[in-house]
Parts: structure tokens; sequence; C-alpha cells
């Protein structure tokens, strides 16, 4: 079943999507909501909408994020994206040891995410805007120090992530070792809705893996194309190491990381040695299909225009205060 939530009319709705369109749930029930009551009362609740009328696209519905979810924690799980980007970012060839031994991912902002087919403006100051093509999925229940097994079960879902990315921003704050910050916030595309986890079942390989395929195109030109079974680890590894003495709730979302093979403009950039395909501008297209789920499509707008951020100032390291 996908679950969705959308605009119209000034009105935000979230509900059941057919092939006939957009099926309400009641009133004031989000997709939060159902994946906090858990995947057979979601069920449940989607059936019953089916039985509505469906609202049609051509009735100007604006898709949304599909939930708002608590946190967000994004990891990198390709090792081919790590291999490319780490010498466009870092200027250093090949993969970390650290990246094999554990999972890695960072929290992103919850509150830049955007729609399927939203708008995305070029963050303030940046002049190598990149795009990242993942897939995430959605804890149902929750738990901590999750087993693996326990893990799988607790997934509710899946959608597609566009983890937009600031590349300059990113090379400058990446080097405190402190992790990616303003480079990666301002935009993540979350959609286009939340496809329930067993649909998407027949696709798993023979090694726990789902083999989805996934592409992206910019003003209609394929840049990249991988499996989602490429990962290093599989989704259940990635929620019970981030639950690892600790909690996930319901609702969190967990992105794989960026595939490989042209999964963004960075790792293309540090393969080849140069800015090619060139990074986005105003007027840039991408879209990005993922097998089982669907398609999420986004013009990039100019942004705001701010002032130079100022440098910090030097300071004497005093250990008293001065008269």
């Amino acid at each position: 079943m996908r679950f969705a939530t959308w605009q119209s009319a000034g009105r935000t709705r979230s509900g059941v999507i057919s092939g006939t369109g957009a099926h309400p749930l009641p009133d004031g029930l989000t997709v939060l909501d159902l994946v906090r009551a858990g995947l057979p009362a979601a069920l449940e609740a989607g059936e019953r909408a089916l039985r509505a009328p469906a609202l049609r696209w051509e009735d100007g519905l604006r898709l949304l994020p599909p939930l708002t979810p608590p946190t967000v924690r994004d990891f990198v799980a390709f090792e081919e994206h790590v291999e490319g980007v780490r010498r466009s970012i870092d200027g250093a060839g090949g993969v970390p040891p650290e990246w094999y031994q554990a999972p890695t991912f960072y929290f992103t902002n919850p509150y830049a995410l955007v729609g399927a087919h939203d708008d995305v403006p070029v963050p303030p100051g940046s002049q190598r805007f990149d795009f990242e093509l993942e897939v995430a999925a959605v804890v149902g229940r929750d738990g901590a120090s999750l087993t693996p097994e326990r893990a799988r079960e607790s997934i509710f879902g899946y959608t597609i992530l566009n983890d937009w990315s600031a590349r300059d921003l990113q090379a400058r704050e990446m080097k405190v070792n402190l992790g990616p910050a303003k480079g990666k916030d301002s935009a993540s595309t979350l959609g286009p809705w939340l496809v329930t986890a067993d649909e998407l079942e027949p696709y798993r390989d023979a090694d726990g893996f789902l083999a989805l395929d996934l592409r992206v195109s910019v003003n209609g030109t394929e840049i990249g194309q991988d499996l989602l079974s490429n990962m290093g680890w599989p989704f259940e590894e990635l929620i019970a190491y981030a639950s690892r003495g600790t909690w996930v709730r319901a609702g969190d979302v967990l992105g794989s990381g960026t595939c490989g093979n042209g999964g963004c403009l960075a790792e293309l950039w540090g393969r080849r040695g140069d800015q090619a395909p060139p990074p986005l501008v105003p007027g840039d297209v991408v879209e990005m299909t993922v097998e089982g789920i669907g398609t999420i499509r986004n013009r990039v707008v100019p942004g705001i225009d701010l002032p130079p951020v100022r440098p910090a100032r030097a300071r004497p390291r005093l250990r008293k205060r001065t008269p």
C-alpha cells in the first residue's frame, strides 16, 4: 500500500494512492499516526480509505513529504559512492578502512524536507550544488538495541530520499572533523509516497538485500544508475546499528546513503578529475526513479542572497577578566 500526504485547496490531507488518484483518510489522521499505530492497523485504515472516491491529480494536488519524521538519519552505505566523493571533497583516494568496520551516519534536518515536485533553492553562498539518490526506510515501532531480525520486522516502509548537497560548503566544514552541517541542511526531498514494506519483499535477493533499480537524470539526460542491493549493509543492519545503546522511534527516517555509479555529481567529479557534469544551476530539473516506489522530480531555483559569514575573530585567550 502507498500512503501519501498532499495539499489541495488550502487543506493538508493524508491518504492512500491508487491508480485512480488519492483516497483521503479521515480528517486529522496523518501518515505518522498510521506508522505509530503499526502496519496491520495502517493497512486496515488504508483499505477503508480505498473504498471512498479518489481525488484526481488534475484537481491540483501538491504532494508533500509523506510524513513528518521525528528524526532523519542518513547513512553512507555504498562503497562506490565513498570512493568517488572522498576524492572530490577531501582530495584523498580510496575508502577509509573505518568505513568497513561499521555503518556511519549523521543526523540531518527534519525541518528541511520538501515534496516530490517542489522547487529547491540553491543554498546561500553555494556554487557547487548537487543531488544524492537514496532510498529511505521508515521505522514502524519503537525499539532499543535491536537485533537485525527485530529491526527488519520494525520497518514500516520505504520512500525515495534526495539529500541535496552544497559541496563547496560541505568541503570546508568537514575539515573541522565534525561532519556535514550547512552543506546538507537546505533541503531533502522525501517522496513521492511511503510504500509499505510488504510490497517490496519480492525484490529481496538471496543475500537479503532489496535489489531495486535506481536511476537519476538531469534535464532528461540519465546521469546515474545502480542497484540498492549494492549497499554494504541491508537496512535492518543500519537500523540495528542506529539503535545500539539508544532508541529508534516509530516514524524515524533512515537513508541508505547515496548509491554508486553516478548517484551524485560529486562522485563523478572525483573519478574524472573535473566538474563534468557541471554543478546544478537554477532551471535544472532532477528526476529520480526507484523501482517499486515511484518518481520524484524537482526543479532547482535561485536561492536567497545573504551576506558572507563573518569569520572568527582572533582572541587573546585571557583567563581572567580585564577591568
